[in-house]
């Protein structure tokens, strides 16, 4: 299942590396896209939603409901 997420804070590609290396820590078989200029991560994932936007903010980035 691909679910979309609004993640501000990302701003340059260390911020997509990381963003992928936190979710790759919950879900290794993720797939993530990541459009920084539109603040849009998609990730195709088994993994609830909750646990996914969880990675991301404890990485230090802001997701949006």
């Amino acid at each position: 299942m691909i679910q979309t997420f609004t993640v501000t804070g990302m701003t340059c590609g260390h911020c997509e590396k990381a963003v992928t290396r936190a979710l790759k820590q919950v879900d290794p078989q993720a797939t993530v896209t990541i459009d920084r200029s539109a603040n849009r991560v998609d990730v195709e994932s088994s993994q609830e939603r909750a646990v996914l936007s969880h990675a991301m903010t404890e990485e230090g980035y802001a997701v949006a409901a």
